[in-house]
């Protein structure tokens, strides 16, 4: 397994962990999201999101070209505020792995990487946000040592 970038152009690429990855949150969660979004709207949408400049995607590869998992990051630029100091945060956004590639250290390698890619880059924050029902992604945040820091609650008509 190799971790690679994947480029804006190779989106699509992205797609079938995506759509995995949206169907279990349409299904713990369908007030919130639309149940099975259409392949070009996904594509069009995830490239245009690519090609934002602090944006990044890492694919775990296999010897054959398969794609094992996948995270989205942003590098975020966040001022001082009189409240807290200035900070470059690494937001990840998404993380998916192949169902028969999961426990078996692909997600770990993935974050590690962005982290490590991060830190070169100036980053002094590495944070997430998972939903409350993917204990799987729970378990790996705080495997990689993070912890939990706030809850967001919303209330929806």
């Amino acid at each position: 397994m190799k971790i690679i970038e994947i480029p804006a152009a190779e989106a699509g690429r992205l797609l079938p962990l995506l759509q995995d990855l949206h169907a279990l949150h349409a299904q713990h969660q369908p007030e919130r999201h639309i149940p099975a979004p259409g392949s070009d709207d996904l594509a069009a949408w995830l490239q245009d999101w690519l090609q934002e400049d602090n944006v990044f995607a890492l694919a775990a590869e296999s010897p054959q070209g398969a794609l094992l998992g996948y995270l989205i990051y942003e590098l975020q630029d966040r001022p001082a505020l009189p409240v807290r100091p200035a900070e470059t945060r690494a937001m990840l956004h998404h993380i998916s792995v192949t169902e028969a590639w999961r426990r078996m250290g692909v997600g770990k390698a993935l974050v590690e990487a962005m982290k490590t890619r991060a830190l070169a880059a100036g980053a002094t924050v590495v944070a997430a946000t998972y939903a409350p029902f993917n204990s799987a992604s729970a378990a790996l945040m705080q495997g990689m040592g993070m912890s939990p820091v706030l809850t967001m609650a919303e209330w929806r008509a």
